[in-house]
């Protein structure tokens, strides 16, 4: 059994904290899975996410676009695809979806290009379900607290466009993009999760 599993949402959202929840109770079943995430997985990554998260000077939004995509393609490739082929579920924390969510409706790059350019940076690669945890953008940003990296840093106006880009995405593939209501209790919105990954693994 292998599935290719990603986890996305505005900064703030608790993402994270439920792929590391969906990550034990996968272990309790004994499903075998690996956790992943962009940028950053790969060595190659981790220099990128130097860059993306924290670099100190302007960064063009095209070229922010581009490095997430340089270190897309060698996830994919060295990484995602590899672990699928040993039979693990991959919980990925973030992919395409935050491209498109940040760099293009937050950004405001050209969302048809975006799509253009990481079909060719993963070969049209797709998860096999999506997980988008919805919170109230001002409720994120102070689950975010005052040690915000370049990204968390943008203003509210920024975030909110990300959330709704991410409510647009789901929209139109609903078979792949499964919203959360991520603005209850942790164990609230790991039950809600659980009950989608169970739906996945049960086809």
């Amino acid at each position: 059994m292998s599935f290719f599993i990603t986890f996305e949402g505005a900064d703030g959202c608790g993402k994270t904290t439920q792929l590391n929840m969906v990550a034990d109770f996968l272990n309790s079943i004994n499903v075998k899975n690996i956790k992943t995430r962009e940028p950053g997985e790969t060595p190659l990554g981790a220099k990128l996410r130097e860059i993306l998260l924290h670099y100190d000077g302007p960064v063009a939004d095209e070229c922010e676009a581009f490095l997430y995509l340089a270190d897309r393609a060698q996830h994919v490739e060295t990484f995602i695809k590899p672990e699928l082929e040993k039979g693990n579920v991959v919980l990925c924390d973030r992919y395409v979806d935050s491209n498109i969510a940040y760099q293009g409706y937050g950004r405001g790059i050209s969302i048809d290009d975006l799509k253009y350019l990481n079909n060719i940076a993963t070969n049209s690669f797709k998860p096999d379900l999506t997980i988008v945890f919805d919170v109230d953008s001002n409720v994120a940003q102070e689950r975010v607290g005052a040690n915000k990296d370049r990204l968390e840093q943008e203003g509210l106006e920024f975030h909110k466009k990300i959330r709704n880009g991410y409510l647009e995405m789901a929209k139109a593939e609903p078979e792949r993009i499964k919203v959360v209501d991520a603005n209850g209790s942790i164990e609230e919105v790991f039950e809600q999760t659980k009950k989608i990954i169970l739906e996945l693994l049960n086809k």
